[in-house]
């Protein structure tokens, strides 16, 4: 890679994380230690290079199977593994059947709706197999989904989107499930590189106490999908209050049809579930790339469910006494993996719930916690932030035990841990900073927090079975405790790993192995590293501390978004000729974007141009998009290639130094830029 590409890329910000000064070990207590899942140090042993790929057969064999593997790797078509190649489960068996002898009336979903003055919802293990059955009779009967078919689902938090992931997963339908979050151009995207015919929605959800209309964003999901060739057949529709319609748009006829009508017809129904294979898809969790255009990345079924089942029995220390509750969305990686499928899979108590954590005050998280006596909480550094910001003496407030608490989406900074532990935890809860993506399935690096310390800042070692390393721009491995910052790769596969990008293995090879391949026709594991995209130091104790992307994706509020995403949505403004977006520090969001956009002769900059093109990437992509301030520049910062310098608009955003800039093509326009931005 170039020098001018690496400056570009912001090995800056890199270079000023790794003279941050290690913390502290925090112990673990001996009352955790005695009740921990793993307490068991020869793991890393057991799980170590000399034993792999064999060593994951424990992780498999936490699960239930029809039929045994015939090969725990097969590495033929390298980089894309099969795990457990020739094994044949189900998911939704591993997830409900196979507890109901002896735990049928356990609750297995607790939905918390956002109004206090409506009842959770306890929804027993006996009670979600009928409700799948029935809903997968449904898919099956009479949307005519069959095994392999994908299905798009643009659902809110609620008890009925895990029904309907595990229904999917019952008859062998991969399903899609879009934030709910995201706009209709969003949805529809997917809905397209998918080949979607049944998208899956829900009539309303309440955010900030407001019931929010849904049903008509998916009808222009419908209507754009169809623009870009994939026509919808049926758009199914949950109602957020049975029997009642919380949406005022109409049913298309022949295309919209109510679920908790048509279910009505299914009473009774029970699906046998699919024998699927190890390496048959399970679902595609779309992430924002590098390039307009989103990755479908596409997880398995034996693998990705025997790994996040073992992260959640050995790194979240679930059991199936806990109550455990994560606080993200569904909708993205996080949910899938440690609300729905993870927990389940434990036979564990997992709750949903579907608003904002400070409505309607900043106490609504600790009541929930105390009134559903929760003992595992899991959420992100910016749902801390925010916590610590606007409530943070309202946990003292409130009589919950926090045993463990995760932290999950981004780094997290020392201060803020320190006040999560003590305030939140009680000084009592264990805690794992998890590193890990989208692609990943599950965790890559977390202390085992029945074996490891603690340390603020630092997501730990990397969890049993996984071997991270740190390349330099060259390839050249940089040792633990050097100081240098690099791209932190993965020497070997795990079984939560995707598969490909749907529909492009080439953009899967590129993205992720091409980098540090070192024979691109090799079978041999060891030929293939992972570049995650991340900048990383690893500290003399082997623990690493992950600094951030190494590509141009903005970490907001724990999502992922491609920054060339922002800045097609900027270019579907027509009086916009460039468009660039960087990002800023926010205390509670983490990042969030600046856009800076170039106009085309002819056109003058105004206050309403400026909202034109911020409603158009909210329009596009969605509100989490939104910028902090969009700035009509005369010119973009650019070198004499005609590269447009975000490193420098970066600097100025966030108030730093610019570096010299003599060797631009316009050095001129970051003065004026400067003065402009204040």
């Amino acid at each position: 890679m170039s020098k001018e590409k690496a400056e570009v890329i912001g090995t800056s910000e890199s270079q000023i994380a790794v003279h941050w000064q290690e913390e502290e070990y925090f112990y673990p207590s001996t009352k955790f230690i005695g009740q921990a899942n793993l307490t068991d140090p020869d793991i890393f042993k057991r799980f170590s290079l000399d034993n792999f790929p064999d060593c994951y057969i424990e992780f498999a064999e936490l699960l239930t199977w029809y039929k045994q593997w015939d090969q725990v790797l097969d590495t033929s078509d390298a980089p894309c593994w099969k795990w457990f190649k020739g094994g044949l489960l189900n998911v939704s068996y591993n997830c409900i059947d196979r507890h109901l002898a002896k735990n049928k009336n356990k609750t297995a979903i607790h939905f918390v709706p956002e109004l206090e003055d409506e009842a959770v919802q306890h929804v027993t293990y006996q009670e979600l197999y009928v409700r799948v059955n029935e809903f997968a009779a449904l898919l099956r009967d009479f949307a005519g989904l069959k095994r392999g078919d994908r299905v798009t689902v643009h659902m809110p938090m609620s008890a009925d989107l895990a029904v309907t992931m595990l229904a999917c997963a019952r008859i062998g339908v991969i399903h899609s499930v879009v934030f709910g979050g995201f706009s209709a151009s969003a949805c529809a995207d997917r809905i397209v590189d998918s080949q979607s015919k049944v998208v899956i929605t829900m009539d309303g959800y309440y955010r900030g106490g407001k019931l929010l209309e849904h049903k008509a964003v998916d009808d222009d999901s419908c209507k754009i999908a169809a623009e870009g060739g994939q026509k919808v057949d049926k758009l199914l529709i949950w109602q957020r209050h049975p029997g009642k319609n919380s949406s005022k748009a109409p049913l298309t006829a022949g295309r919209d049809f109510i679920v908790n009508d048509e279910l009505k017809k299914f009473y009774g129904a029970r699906i046998e579930p699919e024998k699927m294979l190890a390496e048959d898809p399970l679902f595609l969790m779309y992430t924002s790339g590098t390039t307009g255009k989103p990755k479908g990345c596409q997880h398995s079924t034996g693998g990705y469910l025997s790994y996040v089942t073992a992260m959640s029995k050995y790194i979240q220390d679930i059991h199936p006494e806990d109550v455990y509750w994560c606080m993200a969305d569904i909708g993205w990686i996080t949910g899938h993996s440690f609300i729905v499928y993870g927990p389940l899979a434990l036979c564990a108590s997992s709750v949903i719930y579907e608003g904002i954590p400070t409505y309607p005050d900043a106490g609504r998280c600790w009541r929930i916690a105390q009134n559903l006596d929760v003992n595992i909480f899991h959420t992100a550094p910016t749902a801390i932030r925010a916590l610590r910001k606007v409530g943070p003496d309202e946990p003292a407030k409130y009589t919950y035990h926090f045993k463990h608490m995760t932290t999950v989406g981004e780094p997290i900074e020392p201060i803020v841990w320190k006040w999560y532990q003590k305030e939140v935890g009680k000084g009592e809860a264990a805690i794992v900073d998890t590193w890990w993506q989208t692609e990943t399935g599950g965790f890559l690096c977390s202390t085992v927090p029945g074996i490891d310390p603690m340390k603020p800042g630092s997501c730990g070692k990397g969890v049993p079975g996984i071997h991270p390393i740190i390349f330099d721009e060259d390839g050249v491995a940089l040792p633990a405790g050097c100081g240098q910052a690099g791209n932190i790769c993965i020497q070997n596969p795990w079984p939560g790993g995707f598969q490909t990008i749907w529909g492009d293995r080439a953009r899967f090879v590129k993205n992720y192995y091409e980098r540090y391949c070192k024979n691109p026709n090799s079978k041999d594991w060891r030929d293939w590293p992972y570049l995650t995209g991340d900048a990383a130091v690893e500290a003399h104790d082997g623990y690493f501390r992950i600094l951030g992307r190494i590509d141009d994706v903005i970490n907001v509020s724990g999502h992922r978004l491609g920054t060339k995403e922002i800045e097609s949505a900027c270019l579907t403004v027509l009086e916009v000729a460039e468009a660039a977006v960087v990002p800023v520090a926010h205390d509670i969001k983490g990042k969030e974007p600046d856009v800076y956009v170039s106009l085309k002769p002819g056109f003058k900059a105004s206050p309403e141009l400026a909202q034109k093109v911020n409603d158009a990437i909210v329009f596009q992509i969605g509100k989490i998009a939104k910028a902090r301030k969009v700035w009509i520049v005369p010119d973009m910062p650019k070198t004499r290639s005609g590269k447009i310098m975000r490193r420098v608009l970066g600097a100025i955003s966030n108030k730093g130094d610019v570096g010299n800039v003599m060797t631009l093509a316009n050095p001129e326009i970051v003065e004026e830029i400067k003065k402009m931005v204040g």
